[in-house]
């Protein structure tokens, strides 16, 4: 579609009365935000009347494996080390080219039903993720994952090469540097991986800090935390995006802080995985640019970022007050704040934005009454509510529906009971 004018849109931030708006989209951004004097508009031009809807950001998931969606349920009720070393790695060594096609394609589906434009994905087979997202219509971070324990001389070759050629990306699809973590990529490597970030302009995201284990060891083999060891190496500013985070000490959040590198917080799958909680209210006090991800369906076990949002906000009012993280904060840290951390225009409705967004159903029972229309969605509300997701200016889901998603849940079911039999 490429002119849409959405009508009478509520558009309500907390604490405000409701405002009805319309919304002009012109190709692929937001063009003209007005009050209810409908916009001038070109011919051809589809109207849809939303007085029962409230357009709202889109969810920026920051940090997955979207691929993993063919491990839901496989290995749960472990901690992190036993669940990667003895379940996840043999499981994902049978992964083909096409499993990790249907893998990606059921997460993709599950993203959008739950009002997801946007994924920063580390995995492998990286071509075919890259594919579904361009058929499915939304946005990716896509990495090149390095890891020298995981991958032989000739597969990180093939890697670097891959970067440097900037293979595949596209408007909505973008490369990304994904040294997987200190634990499996040498010092060696993870300087080569900042290295190819620099000089092709890409973002580098690692697993950082993750678990109690990865900072004992560190500690043992290094002398420093996970952190300290970055800084050391000349591997930790600005464009770095460090998922989980969960362990920093006061030291490592100052050096993190000054270094302007992001932090991708992911608390449903560290409490699934005993991992512990980020000190989300002393990382916001520094100033830490601070994002939301799911991490993957196998550890969180989905990918709805509206329950990573509601998390957040809840446990940094257990840590710092009832007054912090309120929820107009909270839907940042899962749209906008992603958003901006990965160079994308978008993640606010507002003119000269991006297209993105989401309309929600005023009249579903959770909406109601709606003294504060953030407020309840980020507290009340959960994906039974999303009608339609907009990403670029296109519907990619609409009345609900999403096309083939019929097929697409039933090959994923097919091919993850294929592999189980087979382990």
């Amino acid at each position: 579609m490429g002119k849409i004018l959405l009508k009478s849109v509520l558009m309500q931030n907390a604490g405000e009365s409701p405002a009805r708006k319309d919304v002009l989209i012109d190709g692929n951004v937001f063009s003209k935000i007005v009050d209810t004097s409908t916009p001038e508009m070109a011919d051809g031009t589809e109207i849809i009347d939303c007085k029962n809807f409230a357009l709202v950001p889109a969810f920026y998931n920051g940090h997955t494996h979207a691929a993993m969606s063919l491990l839901r349920g496989y290995a749960d009720d472990m901690d992190l080390s036993k669940w990667l070393n003895e379940y996840i790695w043999p499981f994902e060594a049978k992964l083909t080219d096409r499993d990790i096609e249907i893998g990606s394609r059921l997460a993709v589906l599950e993203m959008i039903k739950s009002g997801t434009v946007f994924f920063s994905d580390m995995y492998w087979h990286r071509e075919q993720t890259m594919k579904v997202v361009e058929e499915m219509g939304i946005r990716a971070s896509i990495g090149v994952t390095i890891s020298d324990v995981l991958v032989s001389p000739e597969g990180l070759k093939a890697n670097f090469d891959f970067l440097a050629r900037h293979t595949g990306e596209s408007e909505r699809v973008k490369l990304a540097v994904m040294p997987h973590s200190i634990y499996i990529v040498s010092e060696e490597y993870l300087r080569r991986s900042m290295e190819m970030a620099e000089k092709e302009n890409y973002p580098l995201h690692i697993h950082l800090s993750e678990t109690e284990k990865e900072i004992r060891d560190c500690l043992e083999q290094h002398g420093c935390t996970p952190v300290e060891y970055l800084q050391r190496l000349g591997c930790l500013n600005s464009r770095v995006q460090a998922a989980h985070c969960v362990h920093f000490s006061e030291k490592d959040m100052e050096i993190f802080a000054q270094s302007g590198a992001s932090a991708i917080l992911n608390p449903n799958s560290n409490l699934k995985l005993s991992s512990g909680i980020p000190s989300i209210v002393k990382m916001m006090d520094r100033r830490i640019p601070l994002g939301l991800g799911t991490d993957g369906d196998s550890s969180n076990n989905n990918l709805d970022m509206h329950e990573e949002m509601k998390l957040a906000a809840l446990l940094a009012k257990v840590q710092g007050g009832a007054d912090v993280l309120p929820a107009s904060e909270a839907l940042k840290m899962a749209s906008v704040n992603v958003a901006q951390v990965n160079g994308i225009n978008a993640g606010i409705i507002a003119e000269g934005k991006l297209a993105d967004g989401i309309l929600v159903r005023l009249d579903n029972e959770r909406m109601v009454p709606c003294f504060d229309l953030v407020g309840n969605w980020v507290y009340s509300a959960d994906s039974r509510a999303i009608d339609s997701v907009l990403c670029n200016g296109r519907f990619v889901m609409r009345g609900g529906h999403v096309d083939g998603e019929e097929d697409i849940v039933r090959e994923a079911g097919e091919c993850a009971l294929r592999l189980a039999e087979n382990k």
